[in-house]
């Protein structure tokens, strides 16, 4: 019993003589109240109520720079530690399962909120302090683990929900408010995604931590991780969002996918909010492993069509004849993506591609060329994943690429010389991914072009092509 008590907290003359502990001392102290935190209820149900009450002690007699720096090992740890002493905090605050609880449940919840929110007031002023004192990034350290848990405790207890009151809410306001000051950033989006360009917010990290929480088996044990993760959803907008779409699609589609209706029309929010701020093709790509997943060939006759088969024949079926430049580029640029995801199915749609990446190599595409740029593209990933259909189209193919370089080097247009590079360099990848196809038979079929033809650009490219062919190094591929 006495191990216990002596590891529950730290005692109230540690705490108040916290400015005269050495460094050791003070990260076991730390220590000791994140194992209070963080052990399984006790008996006696006030051990983390005074675990909290020592933190702020601690925190409020604890100078900014022993917070933040020093030469002990463990105060090395202290950023980290704070970090985990600040999850610890936010979980004590956080509201329990509906069925746990009850108007009692909420009622002592936005009670611990209040008293954690004044904490985190505590200790984002001692940052704050930090900010205008120390010299380094010891402050921006202490930050960086406190930010996350901080704000989602700020979201959690700000927003109107069962289990806040006006005072609660009003405290975790504040919180936010004194966060987005320490972090100098003028909105709660600037702080996700980042306030200029060079950063990178804190959104990854936030949904990091709300990972754990948001799994088939957890996602209903704290019924405020629903709201916090589809309001901090809303706050993210193009381009930005894409980036974290890996890791906002599976949450949303598990909420929206559930029974209760509540949670379909929040999931359905989340999902049309991805939809609006993604790249939509790119983003039905991601779903449709999902939406397929009770599809399985089991090696009898041929593979099911899939949604992504449909799709593409559908784009495939609009590129044809399409004449406008901004809707070909909104095409192309989406069509490397479908054949990455289909791989060696891509064949089923051969006939097609070939019409289609013929026809937008024809056509210039402006100074930008992201058409053709992308069309190369799309041609290099379907000779490496459809390699043993590619040979019998050899001689359109090879024609295709021809015509193409010849104009591009002959280009009287104000195209830039480092689009023209670009588009050359591509074809001629292309050229030589077109010869490991056919064994070898387009370095033969080109071998009398450098004799005849005195343009400088194309005889470099056929020139590259025979060296590749030949086993001489090149880099292009």
């Amino acid at each position: 019993m006495e191990l216990d008590s002596a590891l529950e907290a730290p005692s109230r003359e540690e705490s108040s003589l916290s400015g005269e502990l050495s460094p050791s001392a003070l990260g076991q102290a730390f220590s000791k109240i994140l194992h209070s935190l963080t052990r399984p209820e006790a008996r006696r149900g006030n051990v983390k109520d005074v675990a909290l009450k020592d933190l702020g002690d601690l925190i409020e007699a604890t100078e900014c720079d022993r917070l933040f720096e020093g030469s002990g090992a463990r105060l090395r740890g202290m950023p980290e530690t704070l970090g985990q002493v600040a999850k610890a905090v936010e979980k004590y605050a956080a509201p329990r399962k509906e069925e746990e609880g009850g108007g009692d449940g909420h009622s002592e919840v936005a009670e611990k909120a209040a008293k954690v929110g004044l904490l985190f007031l505590k200790l984002l002023g001692k940052v704050e302090t930090a900010k205008n004192s120390l010299v380094g990034p010891a402050w921006q350290t202490g930050l960086h683990h406190l930010a996350g848990p901080v704000y989602i405790f700020a979201i959690t207890h700000s927003l109107e929900q069962p289990w806040t009151t006006p005072r609660s809410r009003e405290v975790a306001r504040e919180v936010l408010t004194l966060l987005l000051q320490v972090t100098e950033c003028s909105s709660v989006a600037g702080f996700l995604r980042g306030e200029n360009e060079d950063e990178k917010g804190s959104l990854s990290v936030i949904l990091g931590l709300l990972k754990p929480d948001l799994n088939k088996e957890s996602w209903k044990n704290n019924p405020a991780i629903k709201h916090v993760f589809s309001w901090t959803l809303q706050q993210v907008t193009r381009p930005w969002l894409s980036q974290h779409l890996e890791r906002v699609l599976p949450a949303s589609l598990l909420i929206s996918d559930d029974y209760q209706t509540e949670n379909k029309i929040l999931g359905v929010h989340c999902l049309h909010h991805i939809v609006l701020n993604v790249a939509v093709l790119l983003c039905l790509l991601d779903l449709f492993p999902i939406l397929e997943k009770t599809l399985h060939w089991k090696g009898d006759g041929a593979r099911p069509t899939t949604h992504c088969d449909e799709v593409l024949q559908l784009i495939l079926t609009h590129m044809e004849p399409e004449h406008r430049l901004l809707l070909r580029r909104t095409y192309a640029r989406n069509l490397p993506a479908f054949v990455k995801r289909l791989r060696i199915l891509t064949v089923r749609h051969l006939k097609r591609l070939e019409r289609v990446i013929i026809g937008y190599l024809e056509v210039y595409d402006g100074p930008e060329e992201e058409a053709r740029l992308k069309i190369l593209e799309t041609l290099k990933l379907l000779m490496q994943h459809t390699w043993p259909r590619v040979s019998c189209r050899l001689v359109v193919l090879l024609k295709a690429l021809l015509k193409l370089i010849c104009d591009v080097a002959r280009d009287p247009n104000l195209t830039p010389e480092s689009v023209k590079s670009a588009l050359l360099q591509e074809a001629t990848d292309c050229l030589i991914l077109l010869d490991h196809c056919s064994q070898g038979r387009v370095k033969g079929l080109l071998a009398k072009i450098p004799q005849s033809c005195e343009d400088r650009k194309v005889v470099n490219c056929i020139t590259k092509v025979q060296q590749v062919s030949e086993g001489a190094p090149y880099d292009g591929t």
